[in-house]
């Protein structure tokens, strides 16, 4: 099946061109006709499925029509990450349509926020929490709002924000089209569906398994030493072509240069290219001018690169989900790939369910003897765990903002087993 399919809009087709999407995934082939058709969904998915383009899209479609410079599209998202990474992708996808959106989320300022809604965006992408904020002050009403998404509708309610989004909703207009994704179905988020969704299509994307033709590998080494395993590996194994998965765009930018300077040839897609920069980073992988891929989750959807012979988990993904999503860009059409994962010793909890997911353990490997962590290495993996955040302005005598990161203890380098083989080298 084909994107064309759908008819979207030249300008949305155009967007669907840009992030190098090829063929829908399951949950936007099942998903993307009844939202074009106006309809209220219930989605069962987890990040990593491509839902957010399965929304996205058809939201763009409808917003072609009707008045511009009006806000007219909400999307309430349970942590800033989220927001962002939501905001970045409709970036790519509208900006052949002239849509514009805005991330709204607590901890920054909110005068910007407010500002770049006055200004005429289309679309909010917000958390709840400061939203909330701003509508109690006034800064903006949803009065005009005509399709409302709640992502991750479990995580909002595992994170305390049900009553929130309540409060929300009852500030947008009852006519409008209204979507909720959720990975898991609490009674308390079905209960909520009930309340907001009027006669919904349930779209529901059944689990599968990876391929069998990929072979599932596992290090346990400390944070601060994957960059000296990997270079270990890839230079002892024969990788022909290699995908590797980080956690976030820094990671992905600054891994592919430690990588280039150790003599490999290594590109990253990342959410902060240009779309030049990330069309040459791919057309150099798929040609073999790049053997080696370092990309974010929310950057390599739409890669489809035939021949790809590993897959490593840099850092582990945050769902099973998002494992066999990045895993199953190896061993297709009968080739068989190789899936190496980098897990630490907090990583324990989400190896075990990965390992449920695939039904098998993970083939432990002996960690190599890897030399100390330089300074370098240290002050990265240190930046990964404790990201500057932008400075607020508070009252004197006020509290700092919740949230903020209090532990800076240098990461030890350490040996763990996860129930199988030996341990990590020292």
């Amino acid at each position: 099946m084909s994107f064309t399919e759908f008819q979207f809009h030249p300008k949305v087709s155009a967007g669907i061109a840009a992030c190098g999407y090829t063929a829908p995934t399951p949950i936007q082939k099942e998903a993307i006709p009844p939202i074009l058709a106006g309809r209220d969904i219930l989605g069962l998915a987890q990040t990593g499925t491509g839902k957010t383009a399965a929304f996205v899209l058809p939201m763009l479609q409808r917003l072609l029509d009707g008045p511009r410079k009006k806000l007219r599209a909400l999307i309430v998202a349970p942590t800033r990450e989220l927001a962002e990474q939501i905001h970045d992708n409709i970036g790519r996808m509208a900006k052949a349509t002239g849509l514009t959106s805005v991330v709204i989320y607590g901890g920054v300022g909110k005068m910007p926020q407010i500002k770049a809604v006055r200004a005429g965006a289309e679309i909010i992408v917000a958390c709840p929490g400061r939203l909330l904020d701003l509508l109690n002050e006034k800064a903006f009403t949803l009065g005009g709002i005509e399709v409302l998404v709640l992502d991750e509708a479990d995580h909002m309610f595992d994170k305390g924000f049900l009553p929130d989004i309540k409060r929300i909703i009852r500030q947008l207009p009852r006519e409008r089209q209204s979507l909720v994704f959720s990975a898991t179905m609490p009674k308390e988020i079905r209960h909520l569906a009930e309340e907001i969704l009027q006669n919904p299509t349930t779209v529901q994307l059944n689990h599968t398994l990876p391929a069998p033709t990929i072979s599932h590998y596992l290090f346990q080494v400390a944070k601060e030493q994957k960059t000296s395993l990997l270079k270990s590996i890839i230079s002892e194994r024969e990788m022909a072509c290699t995908l590797i998965f980080t956690r976030t765009k820094h990671k992905a930018k600054s891994l592919a240069l430690h990588l280039e300077k150790a003599g490999f040839s290594a590109a990253s897609l990342q959410g902060n290219l240009s779309q030049q920069k990330r069309q040459q980073a791919l057309d150099g992988f798929r040609n073999g001018t790049f053997t080696i891929l370092v990309a974010t989750d929310i950057a390599a959807r739409g890669i489809d690169v035939l021949g790809i012979s590993h897959v490593i988990n840099y850092d582990v993904p945050d769902t099973a989900e998002t494992y066999t999503h990045r895993t199953g860009r190896t061993g297709r059409a009968t080739r068989t790939g190789e899936a190496f994962t980098f897990a630490s010793h907090d990583d324990g909890k989400m190896i075990s369910l990965i390992e449920n997911c695939l039904g098998k353990k993970m083939l432990r490997q002996t960690t190599p003897t890897l030399a100390p962590a330089t300074e370098e290495e240290l002050r990265e993996e240190k930046r990964e765990r404790f990201p500057r955040q932008m400075p607020t302005r508070r009252k004197p005598g006020t509290a700092a903002a919740p949230g903020r990161a209090k532990n800076t203890r240098r990461a030890k380098s350490c040996s763990f087993d996860f129930g199988l083989g030996k341990p990590a080298q020292r």
